[in-house]
């Protein structure tokens, strides 16, 4: 019942109004109210710093610096088995399996459709049809940078526009097609093992959305489509950080049908660490 009403709450807040006053206030210097806040934070969510490059809240300047912060090179241990799909990002692994014909598990008694999701792109729902996919979800506490899960080329790059409903159990529990509703941003690669799209979807009080190639790419938000096409690829490493959000969310990864096998050890609810073995390929 209570996850319900935090539900219904989601309808009638003023979800851009307090992504744009958040994302404002993030990325402000405060000096040492900007320090007060980051400590606040760390105390709230038990963070530990000491994985980070930087591990003093007074060495970030803003809040959004100390939000997407990098972790110390060796903080992340890389799978380096040619066959192995790594985590994509610090988080909970909230849904993982197949997807059935063009349908995915958003929550229990909740699904949502691939063309939902991939905003009808046709040749993605060509590729990902009967595949496979995997949400892991980055709570506030989390290390907010995400990462690719394989060597590859980034061959497109789509930004869809939409709602910032909160991405929490609660939400995702009682709030149908979330993924396909909420912004976000679609990279699809070309690899080894066929075509794999990951997708950041934005959420409620997520500021921004900040990918390595092209910067930031919300905000703005103009409630517009946009588009980035990459004919000769960019390439990218397994492990690789290819981006951050600025405060918590979700990321989707889609694998073509036959391409990728779980480890039979993966199970919902499980904690994910980038770098971790996720899958096999076949």
């Amino acid at each position: 019942m209570l996850n319900q009403i935090k539900a219904i709450i989601q309808y009638f807040l003023p979800k851009q109004l307090l992504t744009c006053m958040f994302g404002w206030l993030a990325e402000k210097e405060f000096g040492g109210l900007t320090t007060l806040m980051i400590k606040g934070f760390i105390k709230l969510y038990k963070i530990d710093l000491s994985e980070a490059e930087f591990e003093n809240a007074q060495d970030y300047k803003t809040f959004n610096q100390f939000f997407a912060r990098h972790l110390k090179s060796n903080a992340r241990l890389i799978d380096d088995s040619e066959s192995s799909i790594v985590m994509p990002a610090d988080g909970v692994i909230s849904q993982f399996g197949s997807i059935q014909e063009k349908t995915l598990l958003q929550a229990k008694g909740h699904f949502y459709s691939l063309d939902a999701l991939v905003a009808c792109h046709p040749d993605m729902i060509k590729y990902f049809t009967n595949g496979s996919y995997v949400t892991t979800y980055l709570a506030p506490s989390n290390y907010h940078r995400f990462h690719a899960p394989f060597n590859g080329k980034l061959k497109e790059m789509i930004y869809v526009p939409g709602s910032l409903y909160s991405v929490n159990k609660a939400t995702t529990e009682n709030i149908a097609n979330i993924f396909a509703r909420n912004e976000r941003v679609i990279c699809l690669f070309e690899t080894e093992i066929g075509p794999v799209a990951q997708i950041l979807v934005g959420a409620t009080i997520v500021g921004s959305i900040e990918i390595k190639w092209e910067g930031i790419i919300t905000p703005p938000r103009e409630g517009i489509m946009k588009r980035w096409n990459y004919p000769l690829g960019i390439n990218v490493e397994k492990g690789e950080d290819f981006g951050c959000f600025k405060l918590g969310s979700t990321v989707i990864t889609l694998f073509a049908q036959n391409s990728i096998q779980f480890m039979d050890t993966l199970k919902i609810g499980d904690t994910a660490r980038v770098g971790q073995k996720m899958a096999k390929i076949n």
